[in-house]
């Protein structure tokens, strides 16, 4: 035998009982690793939305003043197969000054084909000349409503609320000429709940804003310029109109404008990773804070089929008019095109 045919047994044994190398059962550990911290996550995400699921059916038998037991939606009605069209509105229900009168009137159109909407804001002092109303302000509406049906039909004070929704509805309805299914009302403190759990919203304000109303604890200042808001600083910078001294006004339209950006900030901050975490206390501050007339099953699902829209997909429209004391009376051509928006979302 040569040299190297000797060797040949010698290094196969070897190879047999050479030890493994060390580092193919370090990767194995690491891979184990890995898939077990994948798996924790996979479940936490599924416990966390588990939650929110409990917190959201929770929230929504607050919300929701109709039970299943009284309103049967057939499939082809729901939500999640036709346009919808509701009206929203921002009630002051703080502990001094408040009362029923609606600082915030929006109409909307959600439309679960093209999953967008079209929202319309009301001016608090326009004049909305309808044959059949009486003459008042857009925002005393709901309140009239409210105390016809305590005094003129005798109704408790529930009951008084669930007509005022329906006949400020109706109203609506007929004055933009799209078919109005909901009311949803959320109180000022809903408002302020919602931006708070939400981490705060960034925005550009658009003057420095100073007010002092010892009666009802308005004490609003902010400064002009880009910056975070809580709720409280939100719901001041919407609500805006003048300062003391009678400088830094800020019209009706003004306001409006600035309703619609908070609102889409505020959709976008729902949208967005931070929100998501934060979507438990969101969900509270609204079950705690809103009501809308309809059946909890519809609730579920308008919250599942536009659970993923952002401001791209709404269209704000902003009423505007001119002011002439006591009222706003509103331009022709925005209110047309206000409509024309309205009807043309309904039928996409």
């Amino acid at each position: 035998m040569t040299q190297g045919s000797a060797e040949l047994p010698s290094r196969r044994a070897n190879a047999k009982t050479a030890p493994r190398s060390p580092k193919q059962p370090k990767k194995r550990r690491v891979w184990k690793v890995v898939l077990l911290l994948f798996l924790a996550v996979i479940l936490i995400i599924v416990a966390y939305f588990g939650f929110l699921a409990n917190k959201a059916n929770n929230a929504i038998q607050q919300i929701g003043t109709v039970s299943n037991d009284d309103v049967k939606i057939p499939t082809a009605e729901s939500v999640k197969k036709k346009a919808v069209g509701m009206v929203l509105l921002g009630l002051d229900t703080r502990a001094k000054g408040g009362g029923m009168n609606t600082d915030v009137m929006m109409v909307a159109v959600f439309n679960p084909n093209s999953k967008s909407a079209t929202v319309i804001s009301i001016p608090r002092d326009s004049l909305l000349q309808l044959e059949g109303y009486g003459e008042r302000k857009a925002n005393a509406n709901y309140a009239t409503f409210f105390s016809q049906a305590r005094s003129e039909k005798g109704m408790d004070k529930e009951a008084a609320e669930e007509d005022a929704k329906r006949a400020i509805r109706d109203m609506l309805g007929k004055f933009f000429g799209v078919d109005l299914k909901y009311t949803a009302v959320v109180n000022f403190k809903g408002f302020e709940d919602v931006v708070d759990a939400l981490g705060g919203i960034e925005v550009n304000v658009d003057m420095d804003m100073r007010y002092v109303d010892n009666y009802d604890g308005t004490n609003i200042n902010l400064k002009k310029g880009f910056q975070k808001l809580d709720g409280d600083q939100a719901l001041d910078f919407v609500r805006y109109r003048k300062s003391n001294d009678g400088k830094n006004m800020s019209s009706d339209f003004d306001r409006n404008k600035r309703e619609s950006e908070v609102v889409a900030k505020i959709v976008d901050k729902m949208k967005s990773l931070s929100g998501i975490t934060k979507m438990g206390e969101v969900i509270d501050a609204v079950g705690d804070n809103m009501e809308i007339d309809m059946p909890p099953k519809e609730i579920q699902n308008l919250m599942k089929t536009y659970f993923g829209i952002s401001s791209s997909d709404v269209q704000f429209i902003p009423l505007e008019g001119v002011w002439k004391s006591p009222y706003v009376y509103l331009d022709e051509a925005k209110l047309s095109e206000a409509r024309a928006a309205l009807q043309a979302k309904m039928a996409e």
